[in-house]
C-alpha cells in the first residue's frame, strides 16, 4: 500500500490551512455493465471542490487513488496530471484566498470492497455496485481532502446504465437526459458520503412522529436487496425495528433525526457489518436469511440496525476529528445497540448478548500485546484501519454502561442531549464530551476518563469470603488485580440452591477500588453456593470464583435461573480457560453437562463457539481426539433430544456438523442430505445442506463432482461461496496448493471469495497438510502487505497464519520474523504480534491441560 498513507499530522497541518465550503461530484457508471476489455474496468469521475484559505502557506495536496487523471484545473488554470498527481495525491500550488479545484479523473470500480464495489450476480448476471469509504476510500471514486474534520456539503450527480436505480445520501430525482441528481447533504465527512447503484429490490415506508411542541417529522424510508434475494427479503422486520430504532432515539436525544430520507441497502461482498452513510446505511447481505435462523440471528441484525442509526447522531451529525477519538462513534453506537434494544424492541435479553458476546471480544483484544486505551493513539490512516476493533467497540461500550451506573442514566442522557446541540455539524475530542457529562453528573470526568479511557487491559476482580462458625459471612472482600487498578461501581450477588434452582438472595451495589475493598453490607448473610462479582454485569472486568463458587458451578451451572447471571458465569468460565487456569476437559465437561439446558440461544451459540476453540487451540494434542469425539457425541445426544423444529434443534444440527468427525457421524450427515436419515422436526434447507456438506468435503467423502452438484442446486452468491470454501476444504495436498495460490499468488478473486478460500484451507483436522505452508507465510506476508489493498493484506495475515502448527517451533519462526522485520509496516507487525499471542496463549493453556491427565 504505498504512498496511500496519510498521517495525523499531515491531517492536522492541512485542516489549519484551509476550510472546504462544497463538493460537486459527478460520477459515470454506465460503464461498469458490458465488455471491458483487458485492462481495468474504470469509471469517470470529475469533482469540483472550493475551498478557502485560513491559515499561512499556499500549497497543499488532495487525495486520489486512480488509475490516471485526465485533466487538473485550479482557479481556470490547468495543471499537469503528469507532474501533480502521483498515484494517490495531486499536488496544487499558487493557492487563493477561495479556490475552485475540478479534477476529471478515471477512477477504478473495486473488486476488494473498498471503494466503488462491483458485483456480478452469478445467478442472473445483474451488475451492483455499492460504495464502502471508511476510514479512507472515498479517494478511490473522487478528489477530496480525506480526513473526518474537513466537512462539506455534497452534491452528487450519476450517470448510470439504462434501467438502473441510484441511491445516494440525499434525495435523487433523475432528469430528462436520464442522469440522476442528488439533494445536497448536510456538511459530513468523505467517509460517510455514499452511492448504491443497480437493479436493486427496493420497498419504501413512512416513519412519522409528532413532537410535544406539535411539530411533525416525517421521514422515507427505504430498503433495498439483490433481485435474487428478494424473496427472501423481510422488510417489515427491517421497518420495524427502524422506526422502534427512531422512537426511542427521538425520545431520549432530544434533537430530530437531521439527515431527511433513511435508506438502508443490504449489499453483497461486503466486508463489514455495516456503515453508517447518513441517509443511506448498507449493510452485508448475509443479514437477509435464506434458510431458517434462531432469535439470536435476527437479535444481532436489529442490534445493527440500531447501532448504524445510533450513529446518526454519534459519528454523522458530531464527528471526531482524528481517528484517535474513533470510539466517541463506535462505542456510543456499540452501547446504545444494545439500550435501545433492550428498551424498545421485542429484544429485551440484549444485555444478556452483550454479556457473553460483545465482551469476550472486548476481554479479548484488551489481553493482546496490541492493546490501547479507548482512546488510541492513531498515528496514520493504517492504525486507524487496525483500531475497529473489540477495544473501540465492545469494551468502549462496556465502559459506558459503568459510566451509566457511576454518573446515572438520566445524567448520561442529558449529556448526550447537550453534546448534540453544542456541536452539532462539527468535530470534537474527549474534552468536548467530559465536559458537558461533568456538567450534567457533578462526577469528576477527568479523572474518571483517566482510569478508563485513557488506560489500556482489562482488571480481574476475585471475591475473597471469610465465615464464621456459624456459617454466616463474617467478611466479603473484593480483590482487583490489574497493572492500572479502577474504580469499578459493581454489584456482587450471593446465589444459594433452592428447590434444586440456583438462585440470588442477596445483592449489593458497591465502588470497587483499589486492591482491596470491603464489601461491608454483606457480613452477617447466610452462606452463599455461589459469589457472583460483577452481577447484572454493570462494569467491565474479568470475573474470578472462590473454590466453593467453583465447585458449585462444576455442578449446578445449569440451576442458575436468571440467564444474565448465568451467561456471566459461562464468560467467567471461558476466561479461566484461556488464562490456562481451568483445563480445556474441565470447560468442555460443563459445556456437556450444562449447555443442552441453556435456554438462551445466542449463549448457547456462544458457548458452541468456545467449546470448538477449546478442542482445537487449548486441549492438549494427545488428548484433542478424545475431546473432539465427546463433543460430537454431545452434539448428537443433543440433537436428538432437542425439541422437534425448534432453533434449539437446529442450533445443535449446525454445531453437531462443524464437530463431527467419525464414519458414523459423517454417515449420518450423508444421510441428512440424501434423504436417507432424517431427526424429527429437523428441516435440512440448503444453508443447512451447505454445512452438512463441508465437513463431508473437509474429510474426503464429498469430492469436486459432488459439490459442484451441491452449486448447480444453488447456484447464487451465496451458494457460490460455500462451493469455493468446500471445495479449499478438501483433505489433498493438491487442493491446498491451489487455494494457496489463488490467495497469495493472485489478485483475482473478490473479497468475499478470498475469505471463503481461506476458511475453506484452514481446517483444523488437517494440521499435518497444511504444515508446509508455515514457512511459506512468513516469506510472503511482507509482498502481500505491499502490494494488496489493506482489508486483503488484513484478510490473508490474519487468515494464514500458522496458528494449528501449536508446536514452539511455530512460536520460534514467528519470532524470528517479527525480529527480522523490525522496520516493516507497524500495521503488518501488529497482526503478526497478535497472532504470535494467541498462539502462545494455545501452549500454555495446552500445558494446564496436559496437567490435568
Amino acid at each position: 500500500m504505498p504512498g496511500e498513507n496519510l498521517s495525523r499530522d499531515e491531517a492536522r497541518e492541512r485542516a489549519e490551512l484551509l476550510s472546504v465550503d462544497g463538493y460537486e461530484v459527478h460520477l459515470d457508471l454506465r460503464s461498469a455493465v458490458g465488455e471491458s476489455g483487458d485492462g481495468v474496468r474504470t469509471f469517470r469521475s470529475v469533482t469540483t471542490i472550493r475551498f478557502r484559505r485560513t491559515g499561512a502557506g499556499d500549497a497543499t495536496f488532495v487525495d486520489l487513488i486512480a488509475p490516471s487523471v485526465n485533466a487538473v484545473t485550479l482557479n481556470g488554470r490547468a495543471l499537469d496530471p503528469a507532474a501533480v498527481f502521483d498515484g494517490s495525491r495531486i499536488a496544487v500550488d499558487g493557492l487563493a484566498d477561495e479556490n475552485v479545484l475540478v479534477v476529471d479523473a478515471q477512477c477504478a470500480y473495486s473488486r476488494t470492497g473498498e471503494g466503488m464495489h462491483r458485483f456480478v450476480d452469478p445467478e442472473d448476471g445483474e451488475v451492483y455496485l455499492y460504495t464502502q469509504y471508511e476510514p479512507a476510500d472515498a479517494r478511490r471514486v473522487f478528489a477530496n481532502f480525506e480526513q473526518p474534520d474537513l466537512k462539506a456539503p455534497y452534491r452528487f450527480e450519476v450517470d448510470a446504465p439504462e434501467g438502473w436505480t441510484v441511491w445516494s445520501n440525499g434525495v435523487g430525482e433523475q432528469d430528462a437526459e436520464g442522469r440522476w441528481r442528488f439533494a445536497e447533504t448536510a456538511p459530513i465527512s468523505t467517509y460517510i458520503t455514499c452511492v448504491v447503484a443497480g437493479p436493486y429490490h427496493y420497498v419504501t415506508d413512512t416513519y412519522k412522529r409528532t413532537f410535544a411542541d406539535g411539530s411533525e417529522l416525517e421521514i422515507p424510508l427505504g430498503a433495498m436487496c439483490r433481485k435474487g434475494l428478494a424473496k427472501h427479503f423481510d422488510a417489515d422486520d427491517v421497518f420495524l425495528i427502524t422506526k422502534q430504532g427512531f422512537d426511542f432515539f427521538h425520545d431520549n436525544f432530544d434533537y430530530p433525526y437531521p439527515f431527511g430520507k433513511y435508506d438502508q441497502a443490504f449489499v453483497p461482498e461486503y466486508n463489514l457489518g455495516a456503515m453508517e452513510n447518513p441517509g443511506m446505511v448498507t449493510f452485508r447481505e448475509e443479514y437477509i436469511y435464506r434458510g431458517k435462523v434462531t432469535q439470536a440471528a435476527y437479535e444481532r441484525r436489529a442490534n445493527v440496525i440500531l447501532h448504524e442509526m445510533a450513529h446518526m447522531w454519534f459519528g454523522d451529525l458530531v464527528t471526531m476529528v482524528w481517528w484517535d477519538d474513533l470510539w466517541l462513534k463506535e462505542s456510543f453506537a456499540d452501547f446504545m445497540g444494545s439500550f435501545s434494544l433492550a428498551e424498545a424492541t421485542r429484544f429485551t435479553n440484549s444485555w444478556v448478548t452483550f454479556a457473553n458476546n460483545r465482551k469476550a471480544w472486548a476481554y479479548r483484544a484488551d489481553q493482546l500485546p496490541s492493546t490501547h486505551p479507548v482512546t488510541a493513539d492513531i498515528r496514520d490512516l493504517e492504525d486507524a484501519k487496525l483500531n475497529f476493533d473489540g477495544i473501540t467497540y465492545a469494551k468502549g461500550a462496556s465502559v459506558l454502561k459503568q459510566l451509566v451506573a457511576y454518573a446515572g442514566r438520566d445524567a448520561f442522557l442529558e449529556g448526550a442531549r447537550r453534546y448534540f446541540k453544542r456541536n452539532a455539524y462539527g468535530n470534537t475530542r474527549l474534552g468536548d464530551l467530559l465536559s458537558v457529562l461533568e456538567e450534567t453528573s457533578g462526577r469528576d470526568m477527568k479523572a474518571w476518563a483517566k482510569s478508563w479511557l485513557q488506560t489500556s487491559g482489562v482488571n480481574t476482580l476475585t471475591p475473597d469470603v471469610t465465615y464464621g462458625a456459624d456459617g454466616r459471612i463474617t467478611e466479603l472482600a473484593v480483590a482487583q488485580e490489574g497493572e492500572e487498578l479502577r474504580p469499578h461501581r459493581a454489584a456482587v450477588g450471593l446465589y444459594r440452591l433452592s428447590g434444586g434452582d440456583l438462585v440470588r438472595y442477596a445483592r449489593v451495589e458497591a465502588d470497587i477500588t483499589g486492591a482491596r475493598t470491603v464489601v461491608a453490607e454483606l457480613a452477617g448473610q447466610e452462606k452463599p453456593d455461589l459469589v457472583l462479582v460483577n452481577d447484572d454485569d454493570l462494569t467491565y472486568c474479568k470475573v474470578r470464583f472462590d473454590e466453593g463458587s467453583l465447585a458449585t458451578l462444576r455442578a449446578h451451572l445449569g440451576d442458575i435461573t436468571d440467564p444474565l447471571a448465568r451467561a456471566l458465569c459461562w464468560s467467567a468460565l471461558w476466561n479461566l480457560t484461556r488464562d490456562g487456569l481451568m483445563p480445556a476437559r474441565d470447560f468442555l465437561a460443563i459445556v456437556l453437562a450444562f449447555a443442552g439446558r441453556e435456554t438462551d440461544i445466542g449463549v448457547l451459540q456462544m458457548v458452541h463457539a468456545w467449546a470448538q476453540s477449546a478442542v482445537t487451540h487449548y486441549a492438549a494434542p494427545e488428548w484433542r481426539p478424545e475431546g473432539g469425539r465427546l463433543l460430537a457425541e454431545g452434539g448428537l445426544r443433543e440433537l436428538r433430544l432437542a425439541e422437534p423444529g425448534s432453533e434449539h434443534q437446529l442450533t445443535w444440527a449446525r454445531f453437531f456438523a462443524a464437530v463431527a468427525s467419525s464414519d458414523a457421524d459423517l454417515q449420518l450427515l450423508e444421510g441428512l442430505l440424501d434423504g436417507s436419515a432424517a431427526v424429527d422436526g429437523l428441516v435440512v434447507d440448503q444453508e443447512l445442506r451447505w454445512a452438512f456438506l463441508q465437513p463431508l468435503a473437509t474429510h474426503g467423502r464429498a469430492d469436486e463432482t459432488r459439490i459442484g452438484a451441491e452449486l448447480a442446486q444453488d447456484d447464487t452468491a451465496t451458494g457460490k461461496r460455500h462451493q469455493v470454501r468446500c471445495l479449499a476444504a478438501r483433505p489433498s495436498a493438491a487442493v491446498k496448493a491451489q487455494a494457496w495460490a489463488q490467495v497469495v499468488e493472485s489478485d483475482a478473486l473478490s473479497n468475499a471469495l478470498v475469505e471463503a478460500t481461506i476458511a475453506g484451507f484452514v481446517q483444523p483436522s488437517q494440521r499435518e497438510l497444511i504444515a508446509p505452508y508455515a514457512e511459506k507465510y512468513f516469506a510472503v506476508i511482507e509482498r502481500i502487505w505491499a502490494e494488496r489493498s489493506i482489508q486483503i493484506g488484513m484478510d490473508v495475515v490474519r487468515g494464514l497464519f500458522p496458528g494449528l502448527q501449536d508446536r514452539a517451533e511455530t512460536l520460534a519462526a514467528t519470532d524470528a520474523w517479527l525480529a527480522d522485520h523490525a522496520d516493516a509496516a507497524p500495521a503488518l507487525r501488529r497482526l503478526v504480534l497478535e497472532a504470535r499471542d494467541d498462539l502462545a496463549r494455545a501452549l500454555r493453556a495446552q500445558e494446564c491441560d496436559g496437567r490435568a491427565a
